[in-house]
C-alpha cells in the first residue's frame, strides 16, 4: 500500500504515473488548476520532463519524494507536472523562459509562475537544500512585493512572445547556391575530423544535419563534407552510443568519443536514423549501414512495438536503479558466455581500457570497421559477421533475463511518423520488403486510430484511448509520411490524405501575417503561441512544413503552396548560414530550391518495379508520381500505350520518354 496517492494517479502518462505516489500534491495540466491558483493567490510550480529522463528520477528521489519539501510545496504553490512528450507546446513556452533567464534549459525543467501563467523565475536540476531556500524565497517575495513579481513577469512574458516569433514576411528574392556554400564554410570549423560530429561534448546524433550534408556533398560533389558525413555515421554505428548487441542509438553520448551514452532510447531518433542510414547506404552500398539498418528494425519490432500497429515512445535510461546497467557487462561474465572465442570477442568490442567505464563495466564498442577487423584476422568480411551475430544471439538471450529499463508505452503520432518515413526509407535503399509492411502498418495505425472524422490528429495513444490535439510536429511529420508512402508504393489515397491534411494544418496554424506556422492551433490557451524555427534532434515543425508544400506543390500544380514554401525559406534565408546545425533541414530545402528539381513520372504496368529500379539510386532533388495509371495534375499529359515509361521533367521543360531505367537514370544525374 503506497503513504500517498496524489491526482496523477488518474493519468495515462508515464511520467505522471511515475509521481503519483510522491508526497508533493501534483496536477495534471489544466484550465482549472490556474483557476484555483487564482482563487487561492499562490505562485505556481510548472514542472516538465520525460520518464525517461535521468535527471527527472533523481531530482524526484531528492526532492519530490522528501515530506519535507513536500510540506513546503503543498503549503504555499500549487504544483503542475507536465510530460514534454504529450505537451511539447507546454514544455515549449516555459523552456522559453527559462533560457531567457539562464541562458540555458534542460530537463527537468521547472519554472514558477504567476496565478495567471506568467513564468517568474525557473532552472533545471536542483538539489534539495537549493530547491528549499528558492521555494522559501519565491513565497516571500510573492507575499511581500507582488509589484515587483508583476513587473518581471511582464517583461518576461513579452520576451516569451517575442522569441523565435516572425512577425513579417520577408521579401521574396532569388535564392542563391553560395548560401549554401557559405553555411558549410563556417559550420566546418566546428567538425570533429577525427571522431565526426561536432567538436564539443555532449555529442548528440542530430540526424538532420548529416541527411543536409550527404545531400550538398552529392549535389556539389563536395569531399570534405562526404567524408565528414560518414566519418560521423561510422563513428556513431561502432560507438557506445549504438546497442552493438541489441541494436538502437541511444539520445547521446556524454564524451567526444560517442562512447559514453546517456543510455535512454527514443523513438525519434531511431526512426529519423534509419532515414540517414538508408541514405548512406544508397550512396555507398556499405554492408556496414544495412546491417545496422537490420538490427535497429530488429529491436523496434523485439522492443518497442506496441502491437496495435504503432511504436512506443522510449525506453529508461536506468534499471533497478541504476544507468546503463541493462547494457554494460564485467569481463567475466563475457568469458563465461562466450567459450572459445571470447579473446576475439573481447578484440572486436573493445574489452579493454577503450571500453571499461566504471566499476568494472564495460561499454560495448567497436574500434575499427568490419573490413578492417576481418583484415586483422585473415578472415573475409562474412565470417566477422557470421561470428558476431552468434555472440550477439548469446548476449541478447542473457540481457533478455536481466531486470530491463521502463518503458514508456505511450504512442506519439509525430515520433511515429518518423519511424514510418525512416522504415519507408530502409525499403527504398535495401529492397527488404518487411520494412515496407512495417511502414505501411505505422500509417495506417496513423490514419485509423488517430485521424479524427473532424480532420484534426490526435497527439498521443495509450491503453487504446487516443488524446491530446495535435500540434504542428503532428501534422508535419504525418503529411511527410504520407507523401513518402506514395512515393514508396503509388497508391494515391496517400498523397490525397497528405493533401487533406495540408489543407486543414493551414486553415488552423498558418500565420497570414508572416507566412509561417505557429506550433498550436488557434484555439491554444497558452500564454503565447510559439513558432518552432530553428532544427534541433528532431527538424523544425516550419522547416518540414515548408518542404511539405514544395513537394505538394508539384505533385498537385498547386502555385501557391508553391510560393507558401519560398516564403517560408525567405523568412529564415537571412542569417542562417550563421548556424547551419540550426538550419539543416531549411538547407535541404534550399537545395532543392536552387537545384534543378525534378519530376519523375512512371507510367504502365510496370511502374512500381521500375520505381523499385529508380529509386536504389540516391537523388537529391526530385519527386516521384505514377502508376499504372496516374491522374495527378504532375502527370497530366503522359501516357503510354505500351510499355511502362518514365518521364524525367526539370523546371517546366521535359526530356524524351525512356522506357529504359539506365537512360532515366542518366537524365536524373545530367539534369540533377
Amino acid at each position: 500500500m503506497e503513504k500517498f496517492t496524489n491526482a496523477l494517479i488518474k493519468e495515462s502518462s508515464p511520467y505522471l504515473l511515475q509521481h503519483a505516489h510522491n508526497p508533493v500534491n501534483w496536477e495534471a495540466w489544466s484550465d482549472e488548476v490556474f483557476e484555483r491558483a487564482k482563487r487561492e493567490n499562490k505562485l505556481v510550480l510548472v514542472s516538465s520532463g520525460y520518464s525517461a529522463c535521468h535527471w527527472c528520477h533523481v531530482m524526484e528521489h531528492e526532492c519530490f519524494e522528501d515530506e519535507e519539501v513536500a510540506e513546503l510545496m503543498n503549503t504555499h504553490f500549487i504544483a503542475i507536472k507536465v510530460d514534454r512528450e504529450e505537451r511539447p507546446d507546454v514544455d515549449q513556452v516555459y523552456m522559453t523562459a527559462v533560457q531567457l533567464m539562464t541562458q540555458k534549459g534542460g530537463w527537468p525543467l521547472n519554472c514558477f509562475t504567476l496565478p495567471d501563467g506568467r513564468p517568474i523565475y525557473g532552472g533545471t536540476y536542483f538539489p534539495k537544500e537549493q530547491w528549499m531556500h528558492i521555494l522559501r524565497s519565491l513565497h516571500h517575495t510573492f507575499t511581500t512585493d507582488k509589484d515587483r513579481a508583476e513587473e518581471y513577469a511582464e517583461r518576461l512574458h513579452e520576451g516569451i512572445q517575442q522569441s523565435e516569433l516572425i512577425t513579417t514576411p520577408a521579401p521574396l528574392e532569388p535564392f542563391d547556391e553560395e548560401k549554401l556554400h557559405e553555411l558549410v564554410l563556417r559550420w566546418a570549423h566546428q567538425f570533429d575530423r577525427m571522431e565526426g560530429g561536432d567538436s564539443k561534448a555532449p555529442k548528440f546524433p542530430l540526424p538532420s544535419n548529416y541527411a543536409f550534408l550527404l545531400q550538398y556533398a552529392i549535389r556539389f560533389d563536395h569531399e570534405r563534407a562526404m567524408e565528414h558525413t560518414l566519418l560521423s555515421l561510422n563513428k556513431m554505428a561502432q560507438g557506445g552510443i549504438y546497442d552493438q548487441v541489441g541494436g538502437g542509438f541511444a539520445r547521446y553520448a556524454v564524451d567526444m568519443l560517442w562512447k559514453v551514452p546517456h543510455f535512454e532510447k527514443m523513438l525519434y531518433d531511431n526512426g529519423q536514423l534509419l532515414s540517414v542510414y538508408a541514405a548512406a547506404f544508397s550512396v555507398t552500398n556499405d554492408p556496414t549501414f544495412s546491417r545496422l539498418i537490420k538490427q535497429t528494425v530488429d529491436w523496434l519490432e523485439r522492443e518497442m512495438h506496441s502491437g496495435n500497429g504503432a511504436y512506443m515512445a522510449a525506453l529508461d535510461a536506468d534499471s533497478e536503479g541504476e544507468e546503463g546497467k541493462f547494457y554494460c557487462w564485467t569481463a567475466s561474465e563475457l568469458e563465461r558466455l562466450i567459450d572459445g572465442e571470447n579473446a576475439w570477442l573481447k578484440d572486436y568490442y573493445s574489452i579493454g581500457q577503450r571500453g571499461y567505464w566504471e566499476d568494472g563495466k564495460y561499454i560495448l564498442l567497436r574500434s575499427v570497421t568490419d573490413a578492417a577487423f576481418a583484415q586483422s584476422k585473415g578472415w573475409d568480411v562474412s565470417d566477422v559477421h557470421r561470428k558476431v551475430d552468434g555472440w550477439n544471439d548469446r548476449l541478447l538471450a542473457i540481457r533478455a533475463e536481466r531486470i530491463r529499463p521502463g518503458i514508456d508505452d505511450k504512442c506519439l503520432t509525430s515520433w511515429n511518423a518518423l519511424t514510418c518515413q525512416g522504415l519507408i526509407d530502409s525499403y527504398i535503399s535495401t529492397g527488404e520488403e518487411s520494412y515496407l509492411f512495417f511502414a505501411l502498418r505505422t500509417g495506417r495505425w496513423i490514419k485509423d486510430v488517430q485521424w479524427q472524422s473532424d480532420g484534426s490528429l490526435y497527439r498521443t495513444h495509450k491503453q487504446g484511448v487516443s488524446s491530446i490535439s495535435g500540434f504542428l510536429e503532428d501534422y508535419a511529420c504525418t503529411i511527410e509520411a504520407f507523401i513518402r508512402l506514395y512515393e514508396a508504393t503509388f497508391d494515391q489515397q496517400w498523397l490525397d490524405d497528405a493533401k487533406q491534411l495540408v489543407e486543414y494544418t493551414i486553415e488552423h496554424f498558418f500565420d497570414e501575417n508572416s507566412g509561417m506556422f505557429f506550433y498550436t492551433r488557434r484555439d491554444s490557451r497558452l500564454i503565447a503561441r510559439k513558432m518552432e524555427i530553428n532544427d534541433n534532434v528532431m527538424p523544425s515543425s516550419n522547416s518540414v512544413m515548408a518542404k511539405n508544400l514544395w513537394k505538394l506543390g508539384h505533385f498537385y500544380r498547386n502555385e501557391n503552396w508553391l510560393a507558401m514554401s519560398r516564403q517560408q525559406l525567405a523568412n529564415v534565408y537571412d542569417g542562417m548560414e550563421r548556424y547551419g546545425s540550426g538550419y539543416s533541414n531549411w538547407a535541404q530545402l534550399l537545395v532543392w530550391m536552387t537545384s534543378s528539381y525534378c519530376e519523375v513520372i512512371v507510367i504502365g504496368e510496370q511502374a512500381v518495379e521500375r520505381l523499385r529500379e529508380l529509386r536504389r539510386n540516391y537523388h537529391v532533388a526530385a519527386v516521384f508520381a505514377g502508376g499504372k495509371t496516374c491522374d495527378l495534375p504532375i502527370a497530366e499529359g503522359k501516357s503510354v500505350e505500351h510499355e511502362t515509361t518514365i518521364f524525367v521533367c526539370y523546371n517546366g521543360t521535359c526530356l524524351l520518354p525512356t522506357t529504359q531505367i539506365d537512360e532515366a537514370l542518366n537524365q536524373l544525374k545530367t539534369v540533377g
